[in-house]
């Protein structure tokens, strides 16, 4: 196999600046809507990227739970993300639709969300994600798998007893857009980026990007 020699045209869509719409965040709900009909695999996935305590960036995927003035997701507050989020606010999200050869990237800023929010959410989630939540100690170096599993059954035979509690280390963060790139892919790779920036007055400015 030669990776050189991989490669895709796309030829799908196209995408017009006259054509999207003045709000990012509605343009990204057209776009996941289209995602959705399309049955794109894991179609709210996204790469979440923040900045490690070594300058360096880090990146896993995570899933978008909600969609409202931000993009919401949820995890451990004592993960690495977490604890990289609490030193610097800041990060990026990348979702990738290869079903319909979309890329949309978004950069801002992160806080927690209310309790209130992250009771909501994790009291909507099976039983066992909840227990999940409680029994891994995220990030951690552990010895073996079989340390989460004992803490796992150990934690269904406590609660069984006492009714389960969203864990005060695990709740949602809300990232607040202040740039959005819109990526379609196109021949040749002549691509077409059109890309939102946040000005004063909560203005956005749209602009197209050379590929």
């Amino acid at each position: 196999m030669i990776l050189a020699d991989i490669r895709k045209d796309y030829c799908l869509k196209s995408l017009e600046l006259h054509e999207v719409a003045n709000d990012p965040l509605l343009q990204f709900r057209r776009w996941m809507e289209e995602a959705i009909q399309a049955e794109a695999l894991e179609v709210n996935a996204m790469c979440l990227s923040t900045i490690a305590k070594d300058g360096f960036p880090n990146s896993r995927i995570v899933l978008l739970k909600e969609l409202d003035q931000g993009f919401v997701f949820f995890t451990n507050y004592e993960s690495s993300k977490g604890k990289e989020l609490a030193a610097s606010p800041k990060a990026s999200l990348t979702f990738f639709w290869a079903e319909i050869e979309r890329q949309v990237r978004v950069v801002g800023t992160v806080s927690k969300i209310s309790e209130k929010e992250s009771d909501t959410y994790f009291f909507s989630r099976p039983y066992s994600s909840q227990i999940g939540a409680w029994a891994s100690p995220q990030s951690q170096e552990i010895s073996d798998r079989a340390v989460i599993e004992d803490s796992q059954k150990k934690l269904k035979e406590e609660f069984k007893v006492v009714p389960i509690q969203r864990p005060l280390h695990w709740g949602g963060y809300r990232l607040l857009p202040h740039r959005i790139e819109f990526w379609q892919g196109r021949p040749s790779r002549l691509h077409d980026r059109i890309c939102y920036d946040l000005e004063e007055a909560a203005v956005w400015k749209k602009i197209r990007l050379a590929p």
